[in-house]
């Protein structure tokens, strides 16, 4: 207790990191604040209960603002949709490959793009938002014109300024602003469901909750293993003498993680799971196989929803990860700087036993992210409560879990900037990339 109240002191002891720490806060404060304020012509009293599926997904990143019908009903989820399209072209499109590659001014321009896509994204968002969620509900007191015309107006500055609120916090505070203002829509549902789940149990269900308490510890726990886990591919770096003077000779690591593609693979199975559901409807009054498929994938806590849901993650993973790290180019990058794998040739032959690691290690990590997203349907059968469920497992939980420890290897950075003790006994937080140095 005294070196955590000793880590505090010297945290808030650092200007810079204090005052990057009270920006945050004052950031996330303006966005929880706004995500109460309502659309005008809405009476709020009308607007039905939280929703389910995607919407409830959404609505969970939001903190509450999807279904409270705010003017951040849609918050930044339309620049992260821009964020990923941008993204998969920059992957298979040769003119955004390029663009990548012209440095600084590629990256500007890619930016750009992207706040212009998330505008369009924001309107057709909008119109489907409003369309589906508010309209049916009978909360418009206006003209639905003019309701339609204000509100995505108001929809689409909430998504910029939502934006804008993200930079900030990247500019002048702690963490990345996108991921805390997530996090902070997240966190924000916990003591309401931690609340909700207590009064469910009652006084004599105490004993039950302190254990599901418990196990939502050691859940936790498990997630940040596979977070942070990696495999460190070891490189020797020849030596080189250069003007009387010695450079290289050292042997150093790449980190390739167990998780390398994050929650992606859970977001892109999670809106593919409603297309059977959605394509049964269409004949279930017909057909018997139609609506026994309907029904089963309705119920996210039936067993062929979650096989399906568990199968999509994996394949998602491969395929993501077969994107995002490029084994070749590792292999190209170490063979320019003079690196190479002790007792593998530099070239093609690195490139492969890199894939091949990858490869290996990719399979156990896509089992385990699919064991962490059904982790919230076995709760619920269990007898957990839907809304404490949710932070069992799933996106929400990765997503907490990850942005935390990145701010947490932020802060630990300006403390041993300062040669200050860090917040782990070693001096750094497990996984920290400072403990690997590879040369680019």
């Amino acid at each position: 207790m005294k070196k955590f109240i000793s880590t505090v002191r010297n945290i808030f002891s650092i200007e810079d990191l204090r005052a990057r720490i009270v920006n945050t806060i004052g950031f996330l404060i303006i966005f929880r604040l706004g995500s109460f304020v309502v659309l005008p012509g809405v009476d709020p009293s009308k607007l039905g209960a939280a929703p389910e599926g995607i919407f409830g997904l959404i609505d969970t990143f939001l903190g509450g603002a999807f279904s409270n019908a705010s003017i951040f009903g849609l918050g930044i989820m339309p620049y992260i949709s821009a964020s990923i399209v941008l993204q998969l072209l920059t992957v298979g499109v040769p003119y955004f490959q390029k663009m990548q590659k012209d440095g600084e001014s590629g990256r500007k321009r890619i930016n750009q793009i992207t706040r212009v896509l998330t505008i369009a994204i924001t309107i057709a968002q909008g119109i489907g938002y409003i369309t589906a969620t508010i309209l049916p509900t009978g909360a418009v007191m206006i003209d639905t014109t003019l309701f339609m015309f204000s509100s995505l107006v108001l929809l689409s500055a909430g998504t910029m300024f939502c934006m804008w609120l993200g930079e900030k916090i990247t500019e002048k505070g702690i963490g990345n602003g996108i991921s805390m203002l997530i996090m902070i829509g997240i966190i924000s549902r916990f003591p309401g469901a931690l609340i909700a789940e207590g009064l469910e149990k009652g006084s004599s269900g105490m004993l039950l909750l302190i254990i599901e308490a418990l196990v939502l510890f050691f859940v936790v726990m498990g997630v940040i293993a596979l977070t942070e886990a990696t495999r460190r591919i070891p490189v020797q770096y020849a030596k080189q003498v250069v003007g009387g003077k010695v450079y290289g000779g050292q042997r150093q690591y790449i980190p390739i993680k167990v998780n390398a593609s994050g929650v992606m693979p859970i977001i892109f199975a999670q809106s593919l799971m409603f297309v059977p559901a959605l394509i049964a409807q269409i004949w279930a009054g017909e057909n018997d196989i139609a609506n026994y498929i309907g029904t089963t994938f309705s119920d996210f806590t039936s067993w062929q929803y979650n096989l399906l849901f568990a199968t999509l993650i994996i394949v998602f993973t491969f395929f993501y990860t077969a994107i995002t790290v490029n084994p070749e180019q590792i292999a190209e990058d170490m063979k320019r700087n003079g690196g190479f794998v002790p007792g593998v040739k530099p070239g093609a032959p690195t490139g492969e036993f890199i894939d091949g690691i990858i490869s290996k290690i990719t399979l156990p990590g896509s089992i385990l992210l699919a064991a962490v997203a059904i982790l919230p349907a076995l709760a619920i059968v269990a007898g957990v409560g839907g809304e404490f469920a949710q932070f069992f497992g799933g996106t929400s939980l990765l997503i907490m879990v990850g942005v935390i420890m990145d701010t947490l290897r932020q802060i630990e950075s300006y403390l041993l900037m300062r040669h200050y003790e860090g917040m782990m006994k070693s001096g750094n937080v497990k996984g920290n990339s400072s403990d690997y140095q590879v040369a680019s």
